[in-house]
């Protein structure tokens, strides 16, 4: 009742032709006051920095309800870091749109991470720009996870590594309204590395710094995690042929780090303020493993004697090569290569460990967890007798111990 005679007021205009309720009077009729309009609470207004200035995020009272001022397009969302990335995003109310090129339901499980409507999937093509103009055309933040780490008969390693993230980065300088670009690339990138595809990432670094020098690069180290392509693969080996191929004498360094810290230095960079900008960052784990290392607390999770096979180089090169030499030249897709990869056993011949002057964790206040526990959990559902099968205690100790 009070509404409607407050809007007959309001449209009963006085003889000078102004209104009897200002709106100012109106909010006073109505008990609204000025702080709840964001007018006098900075907690409320948006603090969305222009480039390079301030923090990112927008100020507000946190969760997946809020707004946070970012809305982001993450390429290869659908990937292992990405629903990582995406929940860290989601949960702080950032609008997250995800681009992917195959079937709908592969985006699915993105779309509860957020609040109804904030995680938007998007068909596209990576080899059409019109099509990579139309997903990135409301974001305000790139971040491209686009990898991978054996080529296809449609996608080389310099085109998924190299070339998407160049035509990504020109596509983000040309939209005008971008104000972070951040390139994942990975650990060991350099353009004399034996690896093709390490090749290919630094490559891609300094494509998307020549296009964007404020572009922010992250190089992560090999992820462990629940979907991982390192453990998981080996306990389905260990799990089918009871031993596990150490590859080289499994002697390299290297520096496995958990890939929700990945995800969360993403984040970090995003809500900093504008100090990654232009910065390179290396995201190696606590700990300096070797593979045998990083067996030893698989075969622990897991319950199984260890077993191992030393594999030499160039053995395990001869196993991996045949795939490698006909993976243009049959009319069929060919199986995902698991152990024996041999861009990654070319890999294996160096360390592949954080430089001494990198930027790391620490220099985005965050501190990495070590691997063994929590992180590598996961691994209990390849215990052969099920989650509480064996003590991995009693296994070792010999049975004499209690006589």
């Amino acid at each position: 009742m009070m509404q409607a005679v407050s809007r007959r007021l309001i449209q009963r205009p006085l003889a000078g032709g102004a209104s009897i309720y200002s709106s100012s009077s109106l909010r006073s009729l109505h008990g609204v006051s000025d702080h709840l309009n964001g007018s006098d609470n900075r907690r409320y207004s948006s603090s969305l920095a222009t480039k390079g200035v301030g923090h990112l995020a927008r100020k507000g009272t946190g969760g997946r309800s809020s707004v946070s001022g970012i809305v982001a397009t993450v390429f290869g969302a659908t990937g292992f870091l990405g629903r990582y990335l995406v929940q860290q995003l989601a949960k702080m109310g950032s609008q997250v749109l995800v681009p992917f090129r195959g079937s709908e339901d592969n985006p699915r499980h993105l779309k509860l991470m957020g609040d109804l409507g904030q995680v938007v999937p998007m068909k596209f093509d990576p080899r059409d720009e019109d099509s990579i103009k139309a997903v990135m055309a409301k974001a305000n933040v790139v971040i491209n996870l686009i990898g991978r780490e054996y080529e296809t008969r449609n996608f080389s390693f310099e085109e998924v590594n190299h070339h998407m993230a160049e035509k990504l980065a020109l596509v983000a300088k040309e939209h005008g309204g971008i104000m972070r670009f951040i390139q994942v690339s990975c650990l060991g990138a350099s353009v004399s590395s034996p690896s093709r595809m390490q090749r290919a990432k630094a490559a891609a670094e300094e494509a998307v710094l020549s296009a964007l020098p404020e572009a922010t690069v992250m190089r992560p180290a090999t992820m462990i995690g629940t979907e991982d392509r390192i453990l998981n693969p080996w306990a389905m080996f260990v799990k089918k042929y009871g031993f596990l191929p150490l590859i080289g004498g499994g002697t390299n360094k290297f520096q496995p780090v958990y890939v929700v810290d990945v995800a969360a230095a993403i984040v970090a960079a995003l809500k900093d303020d504008g100090s990654s900008m232009g910065k390179t960052y290396e995201l190696g784990g606590p700990d300096v493993f070797t593979p045998h290392d990083l067996a030893e607390i698989m075969f622990d999770m897991i319950r199984e004697w260890p077993r191992y096979v030393k594999l030499p180089f160039p053995i395990a090169k001869a196993m991996a090569g045949p795939r490698d030499f006909m993976v243009n030249k049959v009319p069929f897709p060919l199986p995902s290569p698991q152990i024996f990869n041999l861009d990654q056993i070319n890999a294996l011949t160096t360390d592949t460990l954080v430089s001494d002057k990198a930027l790391t964790f620490q220099d985005l206040d965050l501190v990495p967890h070590k691997l063994k526990g929590y992180p590598v959990e996961f691994l209990i559902q390849y215990r052969k007798g099920g989650p509480n099968f064996g003590s991995t205690v009693s296994e070792k100790i010999p049975t004499d111990f209690y006589n």
